[in-house]
């Protein structure tokens, strides 16, 4: 027997030996699940291929996102050497796209890594608190609910004044309410189980029994909701990047490039087309591999 089968009937065991070892068989009968879901695959493939386009940008780029060629301004495709053509500055689409990919996963990585955070901190204190806590909290999570999301984000943003940063914390600020929800329903079911009411006999605190036995518990429906969510947060950047509040020329973020070439756009249709095929492409990859956690994590939701 190979060490990859022996390795293989190791992780697929149904009497794992330690605590370490279910784990890894767990994750390792998930991946399988998610491998046979080919739209999953798809969406995860095309995120890989971002991620290393953005690693690799330098080298992949065939031209300085920055350098400026005013005497080859608004070149079609594929005109001297620059496959998706120029801009109104003559600098190439194909590599700004490129760079502007870093800029694409940098607004996701930071919002993924403060909503959710946050909306599982307010969620699980006030699931768990509940009374008057419960109530403070909730309230101030309907707030937030009944404004649009980027109008809301418009208004953060307008009072912090353009920028990237700013743009990222204001659609942090937005995002957050509806994983304080999640995590607050996750909260009210667990609380009342009969293994809670064990550890609260054993003499653990509230801050243990949030921390140690509620979080992990809510964790797969965050991870669901953050992926599908993903799609949104890229709109809500590329629209205030759009509207000249995100990222600032000459960064080449994907709605500050739309909105140049929208200028152009009966004329010069790819200066806007190809940055929004890229938000297009990323947009329905974080979908379709949101889809495939969901089936995966949350059975019961993905077969309604």
């Amino acid at each position: 027997m190979s060490g990859s089968q022996t390795l293989r009937g190791w992780l697929l065991t149904d009497a794992p030996t330690s605590r370490r070892h279910a784990r890894l068989a767990s994750l390792y009968k998930g991946w399988l699940s998610l491998r046979s879901n080919t739209m999953a695959m798809f969406g995860l493939g095309i995120l890989v291929l971002l991620l290393l386009t953005a690693a690799f940008a330098p080298v992949l780029a065939p031209y300085s996102w920055l350098a400026q060629d005013l005497g080859n301004r608004l070149q079609p495709l594929g005109t001297e050497g620059h496959l998706l053509g120029t801009d109104s500055l003559g600098r190439d689409i194909l590599s700004r796209l490129i760079y502007g990919s870093r800029i694409t996963l940098y607004i996701v990585a930071l919002v993924a890594l403060i909503a959710p955070i946050v909306g599982l901190l307010v969620g699980t204190v006030a699931g768990y608190a509940g009374g008057w806590v419960d109530v403070v909290l909730m309230r101030t999570t309907d707030i937030f609910l009944a404004f649009p999301r980027l109008v809301l984000a418009l208004a953060f943003v307008a009072a912090l004044g353009a920028g990237i940063e700013n743009a990222v914390l204001a659609i942090s600020l937005t995002a957050w309410p509806p994983y304080a929800r999640i995590a607050r329903a996750e909260t009210l079911t667990i609380r009342s189980s009969d293994y809670i009411a064990a550890i609260r006999l054993q003499g653990a605190g509230p801050l243990r029994i949030i921390t140690k036995h509620i979080w992990p518990l809510c964790i797969s429906s965050l991870i669901v909701r953050v992926t599908l969510d993903m799609a949104g947060i890229i709109l809500a950047a590329a629209g205030l990047g759009f509207l000249g509040l995100g990222a600032q020329p000459p960064s080449p973020e994907w709605g500050a490039m739309i909105s140049e070439g929208r200028r152009f756009i009966l004329d010069h249709w790819w200066v806007a087309t190809m940055p929004g095929l890229a938000i297009f492409t990323v947009s329905l990859a974080f979908n379709l591999l949101g889809d495939g956690l969901r089936d995966l994590l949350d059975p019961k939701d993905g077969g309604q």
